[in-house]
């Protein structure tokens, strides 16, 4: 990605935290983090946040899906004997839709990005609107994607290992790589 969209993706993002009524420093707006996973198709698959505080206890972060962007299948393993991690999901702003194991729904609000589709294997939806939450278990497949405008998502977790995840798409790469 090119250091001009992520400026702009940033300040769209911020944009939506604070609809949200999430209001952040100037040292966290700086460091709001735009993940396209590798594939440069930010508008399909990817995922903007901030991470507020990660210790090997515990981890808060705010998670910016834009509208119709999805954060592609992957789950949290057991990493140096330490179980993966387990997350809260809470809906802050718009609508977010979540997928993990369990029952499939026949039809899905989701579009899958058609470029990903063999990647995308788990269907029980979980709906979440401001207000309601779902815990993901540790090691459990799981993806989402945002509703028509977009959600805001607080995330509240066990210690996050991101560069530990393992993403159904092989080609994922978890951390951003910069051009000018």
């Amino acid at each position: 990605m090119r250091s001009k969209e992520i400026r702009a993706i940033r300040s769209r993002a911020e944009e939506m935290l604070k609809a949200a009524g999430i209001v952040l420093t100037p040292e966290e707006a700086a460091n709001l983090e735009v993940a396209d996973m590798g594939l440069g198709r930010l508008a399909t698959e990817g995922l903007e946040l901030i991470t507020y505080i990660n210790t090997d206890r515990y981890c808060a972060k705010e998670l910016v899906i834009l509208p119709g962007q999805t954060c592609p299948e992957h789950r949290h393993p057991t990493v140096d004997g330490e179980r993966g991690k387990q997350e809260t999901f809470r809906c802050r702003w718009g609508e977010v839709w979540l997928y993990v194991e369990g029952v499939p729904k026949s039809t899905i609000r989701a579009a899958i990005p058609e470029e990903s589709r063999p990647y995308y294997t788990v269907f029980h939806e979980v709906v979440l609107k401001p207000g309601e939450q779902y815990t993901i278990p540790p090691n459990t497949l799981h993806w989402f994607q945002a509703g028509p405008k977009g959600a805001v998502v607080s995330e509240f977790s066990s210690r996050s290992r991101d560069e530990s995840d393992i993403f159904t798409n092989p080609e994922i790469r978890r951390a951003p790589v910069v051009t000018d």
